[in-house]
């Protein structure tokens, strides 16, 4: 479990390009896992854009 939890942070910090050298030596990440944690962060991102686009262009702000 922890390593999944350091996979998934350390993609959010990735998205974010804000991970430092000291924590990319630290952390060992399992490839498995870094793939699955990216393509699921990007599909949260995707999802997150089209529902706030449909949400601005039915005039919900």
């Amino acid at each position: 479990m922890k390593t999944l939890w350091a996979t998934i942070l350390a993609v959010l910090a990735g998205f974010f390009g804000v991970r430092s050298r000291k924590n990319a030596e630290r952390a060992p990440l399992k490839l498995p896992y870094l793939i699955a944690a990216a393509v699921l962060c990007a599909l949260l991102l995707a999802a997150l854009l089209l529902a706030l686009a449909r949400y601005l262009v039915r005039g919900g702000a």
